[in-house]
């Protein structure tokens, strides 16, 4: 009969202490940033947070937000950035302690502790975003009835003519890492994968796996549906109409751009050289108002297909149903890379 022991095991260990030099890393790197971007400001704005103070453009934001009414940012009145270090390294003493002591409560205690902050944390933000962005001065030079200037929590948010982009910066990357390192440890330590191998799939409970998909859950944005007779074309202006010819690019900051014509995505991309694209839908021809990848989609240009900007391009994500326009129409069949070229 096996005994079962208290102690965690080297592996476990070893993330411990790499999670730990990832904290104390962390302490003096930004943990996050939130970047402004508007035609004014064509290299945009970004304002950094670190454990101690704010970095980056803080008296450019500062000035805007005088003429909007949010109160200016400085570094001595958040109390947070008095306190946040000594809790970073607290938490690095204490993996680092898990670590050498080995005792599984000492671990599941550190681990548990960590996800708590991490929650206070992301609620403390929030609460700081929301007076900054809902207590206006009432005596701002530029008012309008209703609006406020929150920032996304994370992700991306249209504020007046401003872009606003906030997500974990290197700092809050490397706490995230740490709480990764510890999640790992902890599907080691609770023999996770042997459990749920034995569970029938339908009666799998959720545990420790639920750890790990909180700290990892910054997924890739999948396409956002056109709304037609609503949604404006980002190149030519045009209200989108046509649920045959649409189109839609994403950008790294999860950004979503949505156009009438293909041959007007294409064209927003080439004039927009700096931009970091991730992702491509159009509309299958033959769906109503469906996306499909853009990249793995059959293409059929022709006259006759009278596109709304006359790019007369087609998408379709059947070769066959392609086969058949394109026979039509006296043409042959195209691929992403030949119709990128075509504008």
């Amino acid at each position: 009969m096996k005994m079962k022991t208290n102690k965690i095991t080297l592996t476990t260990r070893i993330l411990l202490f790499v999670g730990a030099i990832l904290i104390a890393v962390a302490i003096y790197q930004p943990i996050w940033r939130i970047e402004l971007e508007a035609p004014q400001y064509p290299e945009g704005l970004m304002m950094q947070i670190y454990a101690h103070k704010l970095g980056g453009d803080v008296e450019i934001i500062n000035g805007l937000n005088h003429y909007i009414g949010m109160a200016t940012l400085h570094t001595e009145n958040f109390f947070e950035f008095k306190i946040l270090p000594y809790i970073f390294w607290g938490f690095v003493g204490l993996l680092a302690l898990a670590g050498i002591i080995g005792n599984k409560k000492f671990f599941y205690a550190s681990f548990i502790l960590l996800v708590v902050f991490g929650i206070v944390s992301m609620i403390d933000f929030w609460r700081w975003e929301y007076d900054y962005g809902h207590n206006l001065d009432p005596n701002a030079a530029i008012q309008v009835p209703g609006q406020s200037y929150q920032p996304p929590l994370i992700g991306y948010k249209v504020l007046l003519n401003f872009g606003a982009y906030s997500v974990p910066d290197i700092g809050g990357l490397m706490i995230v890492g740490a709480g990764l390192l510890m999640s790992i440890g902890m599907v080691i330590e609770t023999n996770l994968i042997q459990r749920l191998k034995k569970r029938k799939k339908n009666k799998i409970v959720p545990t420790a796996l639920f750890m790990v998909f909180i700290l990892s859950s910054c997924g890739t944005k999948g396409p956002e549906p056109i709304a037609l007779h609503k949604d404006n074309c980002e190149f030519c202006k045009m209200t989108i109409a046509d649920g045959r010819f649409g189109a839609e690019i994403i950008t790294n900051k999860r950004r979503v751009y949505k156009f009438d014509d293909i041959s007007c995505l294409i064209k927003y991309q080439k004039e927009n050289p700096n931009t970091v694209f991730s992702a491509w839908y159009v509309h299958d021809y033959t769906a109503s108002n469906q996306l499909i990848d853009a990249t793995m989609a059959f293409y059929v240009q022709s006259e006759n297909l009278r596109s709304p900007m006359r790019g007369d391009v087609a998408a379709f994500a059947d070769k066959s149903k392609a086969e058949i326009v394109a026979v039509e129409n006296q043409t042959q069949i195209l691929d992403w890379g030949r119709i990128t070229a075509e504008f």
